[in-house]
């Protein structure tokens, strides 16, 4: 008899940190490997963020903090919402985690019962279903096809909705297809959740500075203030200020509903680091001109990859408004034999061929819940992507 949690067999590790993993090891191999795998911007966290986890250090600010976190960077917080987004939280109102994934997880374990449902929008981050399950709670998943540019439509929440229904979470700009919803678009699903008033709402954000094309980001409590007294608006320093290793998330919500989440947290990591916690103050109240140089670079590359992609037999690649990823479809080299004589039978075929033939690691469609696509960050070089898509073309135009 296993000593492990039956828990444990209702989840599978994060895919996305599989396949960097997996990279990693064939280089450490001596192949030459481009990972497009994670996540996680190339360029190095601004000069000044780190000057003041610096400085903080010298002052000793290396003690135990709230495990809210600290009061400072709550404050910042608070003006940062109302600031982009036109939410007036009080610092009460905010939590802060190790990295926005902590937050999401102690919000799910802090209202989640057996049986009750939370809806998930497909295509989605790999980790929002397993920690649903965790939770003790059923994910739903409703699908979003490219037709509707990867978007959850009104009338599919309206009929994914039950009474148990607990919560739905909204990812815009999402994460794995870049895909953003414009406030008209969202309002069309706030319309549905007012006449639904048993279901929370979950907005991540991470997203919400790496939008292009004039894009203007938009959040669920901000275009429907019916819903702010449930909605919990998630964010973090991670992506916009190139923070992925300081593990800072944050969230605003309900005074009731960040009072649970910090009881979960206070029996688990306690609080972040407090010099992360340090960095992040001053990524949110200094100098903010990084953003907008590495939205630039991105929009250049996803523009670059986008083109590369189309061009290459049997892919098609919509050119998403957000995120630093693209979502291309694979559906035309489904059935297709390598030269090796293994047969594309699914997107996961595709990408293991991908990265044995052709040593470039992306990830599988299947892992975010919406096949026959792959997800590609192009949060790396332009040198390595333009050579990663040449090897791409290369496998695509070696299928028979």
């Amino acid at each position: 008899m296993s000593f492990l949690a039956q828990r444990l067999s209702a989840i599978k590790p994060s895919p996305t940190i599989a396949v960097t993993t997996k990279a990693n090891e064939m280089r450490a191999a001596g192949h030459d490997v481009i990972g497009l795998g994670a996540g996680e911007p190339d360029f190095d966290t601004p000069q000044h963020i780190k000057e003041a986890a610096k400085v903080a250090m010298d002052r000793g600010e290396t003690k135990y903090t709230p495990v809210a976190g600290t009061v400072p960077l709550r404050k910042a917080i608070v003006q940062k919402f109302e600031r982009d987004n036109g939410l007036v939280y009080t610092p009460d109102q905010i939590t802060v985690g190790c990295g926005g994934k902590q937050v999401l997880y102690n919000a799910m374990m802090a209202t989640i019962e057996a049986g009750d449902e939370v809806i998930i929008p497909a295509p989605y981050w790999v980790s929002y279903p397993d920690i649903v399950l965790l939770a003790g709670g059923t994910p739903v998943i409703v699908a979003c096809p490219e037709e509707t540019g990867f978007k959850l439509r009104a009338e599919d929440l309206d009929a994914a909705i039950t009474p148990k229904t607990k919560w739905v979470i909204l990812n815009s700009p999402n994460n794995p297809t870049g895909a953003a919803y414009t406030a008209a678009e969202l309002k069309a699903l706030t319309d549905v959740l007012m006449r639904h008033p048993h279901v929370w709402v979950m907005s991540d954000d991470m997203y919400e500075h790496l939008v292009y094309d004039d894009f203007v980001f938009a959040t669920a409590a901000q275009v429907e203030p019916g819903l702010f007294e449930r909605t919990l608006t998630c964010n973090g320093v991670s992506k916009a200020y190139s923070m992925t290793g300081w593990r800072v998330g944050y969230a605003g919500g309900p005074l009731e509903l960040i009072k649970a989440i910090n009881k979960i947290q206070s029996q688990s990591s306690t609080h972040t680091s407090s010099i992360s916690q340090a960095a992040a103050l001053q990524a949110l109240t200094g100098p903010q001109d990084t953003i907008p140089m590495f939205t630039k670079v991105f929009k250049e590359r996803r523009d670059m990859v986008v083109g590369l992609l189309n061009d290459c037999p049997g892919l098609s690649c919509r050119t998403p408004e957000g995120a630093f990823y693209v979502y291309p479809s694979c559906a035309g080299v489904i059935g297709k034999t390598a030269p090796d004589g293994r047969v594309i039978n699914g997107d996961g075929d595709f990408i293991a061929a991908l990265l044995e033939l052709e040593q470039v690691a992306a990830v599988q469609g299947e892992a975010f819940g919406l096949s026959p696509y792959f997800r590609i960050s192009y949060a790396t070089s332009t040198e390595k992507l333009t050579e990663a898509c040449a090897r791409i073309k290369r496998l695509c135009e070696s299928l028979s």
